[in-house]
């Protein structure tokens, strides 16, 4: 089937960019052979990672937003990719404000000039996704108007449908596929895109982040304005402020650094660890200083959901690394990843161990995100593949500490830690009404039928019937080997047996010949070359289905 001209353009531009980057294998496992350019497209090694992400830079929104996610996936690229994706530069040009007068019309259902008092041309920042305008509503309340690129989203979902495809081809046709899985790695990216292109959830994160920032006196989020946001619109408080890290050494003697600092630190590890509530990026273009010395907290598209188990071991995590226990966080890591097929446990408990003891001989030096993030990167190195939340924690604390260290040098993370921690465990050990009721209802199902159960138990021991059944062996799977077996050698006897007839028939004399031999026998002997080819043909067969049955059931297995 012909594909579309601008389908054929992007598997032609995926192409080009893994064979640049030494990647002909998942070219040809992914089955974009017919589409690599004939020219030589490698770069040099030493320009490679940088290459790599302005090659993404280029390829539109989509890469853009690609190339930020595997910045955080220190499991499966090294450290110099994940630090030139992590610098991705997502600004471009801006589109005509008569688009961005359309579109606000289109999705608030009235002109620009009615809905607002002013509204500046000239847009504050321009993002591969949308951009923003400072305008002024009628009651004279200062916003700012992020509007949504047009085409973006139907960009994105081409973009996405010949990801998907790609993906699914490598997985089944190349090993560094099946290693990692793209299928599940680009459904992870996709719902992160699909979200952050919902101005109405950016809205609810920033109402959210508000209400668990309230108890921090000096910190602000700005607040959405709900009757002018819709999907494609978000209307929210306009922050005067300068970001964190151009505040210089005499501007920071005008602010409560070290407090502001504090605070900062308290209310993300209470957000991760306490609500699960995680702003991913938290970069100092997205922390402002504003002119009352408080700290604005701005952008919060890009927002992941930390699951209450991951939280749990989180804070596991943080107090074995605390307590200088390696061998406890090296546990808490192999529970929450997914181990692989080259996975070393041994290596692997020895590698975690020193690296959390060189991290905790640092003493005030330590950082929460650095050690996190190698952690992670060491968790693929062994092949342990953490989950995705772990490693955004981890990039998001590191993303901290460049505003914190800025703001206040002598700022200790490790202590802040510490000092919070009592209140994060008395935060793990909460129990909700849900939670209780759930517990409830097991404790009344429980006692209600345990005198039955009990008596039961009792009886057929009385009688000695009581049986307990171990399943030590496979028996459906050991009677279909035994079953392939009989079946192999009752046609291995059969062939035998033909090839015996034949020479046994090459003796007698008959006036039936083939070839100046007896027609019965070059029969018997054809027979016998075909059923050995066939049934060789079948061993290998199913032998091959078998291996890789094995080998998908080994990676289902959770491994201790």
């Amino acid at each position: 089937m012909a594909l579309h001209d601008s389908s054929a353009r992007r598997y032609a531009a995926i192409a080009r960019l893994l064979l640049r980057h030494g990647r002909s294998d998942l070219v040809s496992g992914a089955d974009l052979d017919g589409y690599a350019p004939p020219e030589d497209v490698s770069e040099p090694a030493t320009d490679a990672a940088e290459q790599f992400a302005a090659d993404l830079e280029a390829m539109g929104p989509t890469y853009i937003k690609l190339g930020q996610l595997l910045s955080t996936r220190f499991d499966f690229l090294p450290t110099s990719y994940t630090t030139a994706l992590s610098r991705l530069q997502d600004e471009v040009k801006p589109f005509d404000v008569e688009v961005v007068r359309q579109t606000v019309a289109d999705e608030l259902g009235a002109d620009v000039r009615h809905v607002f008092r002013d509204f500046d041309p000239e847009p504050l920042a321009a993002a591969s996704l949308g951009q923003v305008h400072r305008a002024t509503l009628r009651n004279g309340r200062e916003v700012v108007v992020k509007v949504q690129r047009p085409g973006v989203r139907e960009d994105v979902q081409a973009d996405l449908a010949v990801l998907a495809r790609i993906a699914a081809v490598a997985d089944k046709g190349s090993d560094l596929g099946r290693t990692y899985g793209f299928a599940r790695l680009l459904h992870e990216f996709e719902r992160s895109l699909r979200l952050e292109l919902d101005y109405r959830r950016e809205a609810r994160n920033l109402m959210r982040f508000a209400e668990l920032t309230d108890p921090y006196d000096l910190l602000v989020v700005p607040q959405p304005v709900l009757d002018l946001t819709t999907g494609r619109v978000l209307t929210m408080d306009y922050i005067d402020g300068r970001k964190v890290t151009d505040v210089g050494p005499l501007g920071l003697l005008d602010l409560d650094a070290g407090a502001i600092v504090d605070q900062l630190f308290s209310a993300y590890l209470s957000s991760i660890l306490d609500h699960g509530f995680l702003h991913a990026d938290p970069h100092p273009g997205n922390l402002l200083i504003t002119p009352d010395g408080r700290l604005a907290i701005i952008d919060l598209g890009m927002v992941s959901i930390v699951p209450r188990r991951i939280q749990d071991k989180l804070v596991r995590l943080l107090v074995a690394i605390g307590d200088d226990n390696g061998e406890q966080a090296a546990r808490v890591l192999a529970d929450l990843g997914q181990p692989l097929e080259q996975y070393d446990a041994h290596a692997f408990r020895d590698d975690v161990t020193h690296l959390v003891s060189d991290a905790v001989s640092e003493g005030a030096d330590l950082q929460a995100g650095r050690v996190l993030v190698e952690l992670s990167r060491t968790s693929g190195a062994h092949g342990l593949r953490p989950p995705p939340e772990m490693a955004m924690v981890g990039k998001a604390l590191l993303n901290l500490d460049q505003s914190t260290l800025h703001l206040d040098p002598d700022f200790v993370a490790a202590e802040a830690i510490r000092d919070r921690l009592s209140h994060i465990l008395r935060g793990g050990l909460r129990t909700s009404p849900g939670d209780l009721v759930t517990a409830a209802l097991d404790a009344k199902e429980f006692t209600s039928q345990l005198p039955s159960r009990a008596n039961r138990i009792l009886d057929t021991l009385a009688d000695g019937q009581l049986r307990l059944r171990v399943d030590a062996v496979d028996e459906e799977r050991l009677h279909t080997v035994l079953q392939r077996l009989a079946n192999r050698l009752t046609l291995g006897v059969v062939i035998a047996a033909a090839i015996l007839g034949a020479s046994l028939l090459m003796q007698v004399p008959t006036d039936n010949r083939l070839l100046g031999y007896p027609a019965m026998a070059i029969v018997l002997f054809t027979l016998a070359i075909v059923g050995g080819g066939a049934l060789a043909a079948w061993i290998v067969v199913t032998d091959r289905k078998v291996a890789r049955t094995e080998r998908r059931a080994q990676k289902d297995v959770p491994r201790i």
